[in-house]
């Protein structure tokens, strides 16, 4: 962007606007007894009186003198010119305006809004009325982005501008880093990285460290979990857990920060079938290790795990066979408890339900697989509510919104981005976006405010979209939504001789 720069002053004069007006001579018949010498005399002082056009200009300029809001302009000599631009004051004054116009000329919103909603009444069919999903930013870095797919996303519970991305290795660059995670900021219109941060192992999943605001948490496919701080200098991890047989030894697909202020750990799950139990103080060896497995026989290769709203102990996880769980970290039942089937494919991706409002559906969650579907289930029942069955490509991830009781996010194969909002229809998308180039849409993340949903794909690009109205809640859309969940199973009661088994609470 070109700086501001003082400019040449140039002055230019218009004459006003000329006054029609007749002398008294003409409009007033002449004395017949004025003698010849009051004749000359006056004739004398007409000829020393100014024209009209004078006479109002001087009259204009007595007044605006008088009243002292448009004194009269003098130029100012070169001189004076340069002892202004080179005044204290005026450099001040410039270096403060300069930054002023430099952001106005960066804003790309409309400043000619008109918030009365006459210019809606104007424009029929308006997609601004809300009604659809509207891009908001790209993210790509040309060094760190280009040939790395992204893997997760997460945003900073601390700062809601910041998204973190983690990327897997780029295969035409075998000396660069085979991880990366990169900061990107919503606040500024800048189109670098806030932070870099990388390690040697792809990284698969990321997350900020909840309660922990300088500490990014990843997950990387050796087994590792790596701990970055931007207030470190380094790009490179300044934590990192070891490579044994304690840990993690296969690609750990999910890290989540749980607990409070006080009392907090980090949990991780991966494919070895085995969930951890972390200190951020030191990861040289898990407070906890428990073997995932079902009916003591059946090892569950986990591929995404997820945390009801306001519950540490108790989770569900969706596996590499399609199948899904609910465990629990302690107590009687720790371990698998019950087991979900439905899917006919590896499972993606996995939600739990979390806007809070006056109806409770912690107990709601939704998947995606690699079998085109996203599937609604109920930890009181062990069949799926509902199955979402409008993609022609695998479905790689899904998530509720935070805000909004009926809408989910979902992202597939193709490129396209799906939001949901079932009280108004479960047949289809209540929205839909496909990114340019349709490349594959592999993570969505809803900003916590919930009027942001955050994509990432295949090339290492990270897509902002602003979802308008279809995200905003209204009050009597909890009881709408459990309405939709009662039409929901008693469709599914009707098509079925045997519907969905209800589980012990």
């Amino acid at each position: 962007m070109q700086r501001l720069g003082a400019s040449k002053i140039t002055q230019v004069d218009f004459l006003p606007k000329e006054v029609v007006s007749y002398s008294k001579e003409t409009q007033t018949p002449s004395n017949p007894n004025q003698s010849e010498e009051e004749e000359e005399e006056d004739e004398e002082m007409m000829e020393a009186k100014p024209g009209p056009e004078s006479e109002q200009r001087d009259e204009d300029e007595s007044k605006e003198t008088k009243e002292g809001s448009f004194p009269f302009l003098r130029e100012l000599t070169e001189e004076e010119r340069q002892q202004i631009l080179h005044s204290s004051e005026f450099q001040s004054f410039f270096d403060c305006s300069i930054r002023v116009m430099e952001r106005a000329l960066a804003e790309d919103s409309d400043i000619f809004f008109d918030y009365s909603g006459r210019d809606l009444e104007e424009k029929e069919g308006d997609s601004g009325s809300g009604s659809s999903l509207s891009f908001s930013r790209l993210f790509y870095d040309e060094h760190w982005s280009k040939h790395r797919v992204i893997t997760c996303l997460d945003w900073s519970p601390q700062y809601p501008e910041l998204l973190v991305a983690s990327y897997n290795n780029n295969e035409d660059a075998p000396h660069e880093p085979d991880g990366v995670a990169l900061v990107w900021n919503m606040k500024f219109k800048k189109a670098t990285p806030e932070y870099i941060f990388h390690c040697q192992s792809p990284v698969v999943s990321v997350g900020f460290a909840k309660f922990h605001p300088n500490l990014v948490v990843g997950g990387t496919y050796s087994g590792q979990i790596v701990l970055w701080d931007n207030r470190s200098h380094r790009r490179t991890p300044v934590q990192r857990t070891p490579l044994s047989a304690a840990a993690h030894t296969h690609p750990v697909y999910s890290v989540n920060v749980v607990g409070t202020q006080n009392a907090n750990n980090l949990i991780t799950v991966s494919t070895d079938g085995r969930m951890c139990s972390w200190s951020l103080d030191m990861l040289s060896q898990p407070q906890e290790t428990m073997e995932l497995v079902y009916n003591k026989s059946k090892p569950v290769a986990v591929t995404g795990m997820a945390f009801p709203t306001g519950d540490v102990n108790n989770y569900v996880v969706g596996s590499e066979e399609g199948t899904v769980y609910t465990a629990s970290r302690h107590g009687s039942k720790a371990g698998i408890c019950e087991m979900f089937e439905g899917h006919q494919g590896p499972v993606t991706g996995i939600s739990c339900h979390g806007a809070v409002g006056t109806v409770d559906f912690s107990h709601l969650f939704i998947t995606s697989s690699f079998d085109w579907t996203v599937k609604l289930w109920s930890t009181k029942h062990n069949k799926p509510l509902y199955s979402f069955e409008d993609n022609a490509d695998y479905v790689y991830d899904v998530m509720w919104s935070p805000v909004h009781p009926a809408t989910f996010a979902a992202v597939d194969g193709m490129g396209r981005l799906d939001l949901w909002n079932l009280n108004n229809d479960t047949e289809v998308p209540a929205a839909s976006v496909t990114i340019e180039g349709a490349s594959a849409l592999n993570r969505v993340r809803w900003s916590s405010g919930g009027r942001e949903v955050a994509v990432g794909d295949s090339e290492g690009r990270v897509w902002i979209y602003d979802t308008g109205e279809l995200s905003v809640a209204h009050p009597d859309d909890w009881a709408r939504f459990a309405r939709t969940l009662m039409e929901i199973r008693a469709n599914r009661a009707d098509g079925e001789e045997e519907g969905p088994m209800e589980l012990a609470s």
